[in-house]
C-alpha cells in the first residue's frame, strides 16, 4: 500500500511538472538519426496498449524502422501536446495513431466526445501537414474498465469508432479496424486476447500486428 501511495504521488507530481510526459522519450528521440525517417519508417503513437506492445512482443519491432511512442494512461489531449516531439520531429513515413480508450475511461476527468474526436483529427491534420501518412486505428473493444467499474465503455467505443471511420473515409485516410477482428459477442475483448479486458496479451498483439502492417502498406500506397 505504501508503494502504491508513493507511486500515485510520483505520478501526480509528474503530471504537474510535465502533463504530457514529453520527457518520456526525449533521450530516445535525440538519438534518432535524421536518416531514420526513411521511406517506410513508422511511429506507433498511443497509450498503454502501444506502450506495452514493445515489451510484450519485442520481436515485432526488432530490426524494423518502427518507433514505439506509447505512454500508459494517456488521453488524446496529452498525445496531441507531445505529437511534435514524438512524431513530427522523427520524420516518419507513417504514423499509426491508436488512442481514445483512456478518454472514455475519464483518466483525466470527464471529456466531451467531440473533443476526443477533435484531438484525433488534430493529430491527423498535423501529420498530413508534415507529409506523414496517417493510419487512424479503431479503439479496441472493452466491456468494462477494472479501474473505472462505474463506466460502461461499450456505447462510447462504438460512437468514437464510428466517428473515426467516417472521418477516415471522407478524408482518404487509412482506417485500421482492430475492433471488428477482436471483439467478442459482448463487444468486449475476450479472455483469449487479454487478461484484464482492456490490454492485449501476446495473442492479442499477434492478432493486431498483421492488421497494422497491412494498414501501413495501404497508407504508403495512397
Amino acid at each position: 500500500m505504501l508503494f502504491a501511495l508513493g507511486a500515485s504521488a510520483q505520478k501526480a507530481d509528474q503530471l504537474h511538472v510535465d502533463w504530457a510526459n514529453i520527457k518520456r522519450y526525449e533521450q530516445a528521440n535525440s538519438e534518432v538519426k535524421p536518416s531514420a525517417g526513411g521511406k517506410k519508417s513508422v511511429v506507433y503513437m498511443g497509450d498503454s496498449i502501444t506502450d506495452f506492445w514493445i515489451t510484450t512482443d519485442s520481436a515485432f519491432f526488432a530490426g524494423k524502422p518502427y518507433f514505439d511512442r506509447g505512454i500508459s494512461g494517456q488521453t488524446t489531449g496529452q498525445m496531441l501536446v507531445r505529437f511534435r516531439e514524438d512524431v513530427i520531429n522523427l520524420h516518419p513515413a507513417v504514423v499509426v495513431i491508436l488512442a481514445g480508450i483512456n478518454d472514455i475511461a475519464e483518466n483525466n476527468g470527464p471529456s466531451k466526445p467531440e473533443d476526443v474526436f477533435g484531438n484525433l483529427v488534430s493529430m491527423a491534420e498535423l501529420a498530413k501537414a508534415n507529409h506523414i501518412k496517417v493510419v487512424l486505428s479503431s479503439v479496441l473493444p472493452a466491456f468494462a474498465f477494472p479501474w473505472r467499474p462505474a463506466i460502461d465503455p461499450v456505447p462510447k467505443v462504438r460512437e468514437l469508432n464510428d466517428q473515426i471511420k467516417a472521418y477516415a473515409d471522407k478524408n482518404h485516410i487509412t482506417y485500421l479496424d482492430y475492433f471488428t477482428a477482436m471483439a467478442d459477442d459482448r463487444r468486449g475483448l475476450p479472455s483469449t486476447l487479454s487478461k484484464d479486458g482492456v490490454h492485449p496479451n501476446l495473442a492479442g498483439y499477434k492478432m493486431m500486428e498483421p492488421l497494422a502492417e497491412q494498414a501501413i502498406e495501404k497508407a504508403l500506397k495512397n
